[in-house]
């Protein structure tokens, strides 16, 4: 055990998560290795992710571009996954740091994206498209009958990659419900992009609700970090 209190800490919360992943995988019937966890960093400092990837979570993820961004370049032993709603004028910012980018959900992303990966000379970009569960503009998310349509229009540039599907439960609603819904839309997706078998879902009130459903990548912030400081403005 470190000596370090706050390490400690993450260590004891990481175990509590890692144990939660796997029982609700046993639950499911499906192997817990299956499981990617992502450590969600926002509004806590570059240290907890470092202690993050030095307690075995190099899958970390930000959803605001200045943040993420920063840290990316204080941490580049982790591997970022941009979360957030994507503004098109961050995309180019964005397609330089980050290894899956969560949030596609409009074509003119696919543009911005592919041109921040030209600029930046990179491998193709993985990205998901994100599923609007709700129907709600502010949350983000492409309607379920235009993510093929999205994925193909991403594999087109040649430069970004579909990688799968990534959604929001709806708040007050059932995240089983929901999450069926995002399984559902992934069996079309992966039809035309085989390559296209991540399920994005699943934070720390509803994960056991989204391993149930296929999710084979989980966002976890509160539950190994602890409530969040204040946001910086």
């Amino acid at each position: 055990m470190s000596d370090d209190p706050r390490t400690a800490q993450i260590a004891a919360n990481l175990t509590q998560v890692r144990d939660r992943m796997a029982a609700a995988a046993t639950a499911a019937g499906r192997d817990p290795g299956e499981l990617t966890l992502i450590g969600i960093t926002k509004t806590f400092p570059a240290e907890d992710a470092r202690r993050l990837v030095r307690l075995g979570v190099p899958d970390l993820g930000e959803n605001r571009d200045q943040d993420a961004r920063v840290k990316a370049a204080e941490v580049p032993e982790a591997r970022w996954h941009f979360v957030g709603r994507l503004q098109r004028n961050k995309a180019a910012s964005v397609a330089a740091y980050a290894a899956v980018v969560h949030s596609l959900d409009r074509a003119e992303l696919v543009r911005a994206l592919a041109n921040g990966v030209r600029r930046a000379e990179r491998d193709p970009l993985d990205v998901l498209v994100q599923v609007s569960l709700d129907g709600d503009p502010d949350r983000g998310g492409a309607p379920a009958g235009e993510v093929v349509a999205l994925a193909d229009a991403a594999a087109a540039t040649g430069l970004l990659r579909p990688a799968g599907l990534m959604a929001v439960a709806p708040m007050a609603a059932d995240p089983d419900a929901a999450f069926a819904v995002l399984r559902e839309v992934a069996g079309p997706l992966r039809a035309a992009h085989p390559g296209a078998t991540v399920i994005s879902a699943g934070m720390s009130a509803d994960l056991e609700a989204a391993v149930r459903n296929g999710a084979t990548h989980l966002r976890i912030g509160t539950a190994l970090l602890g409530d969040r400081p204040p946001l910086r403005r």
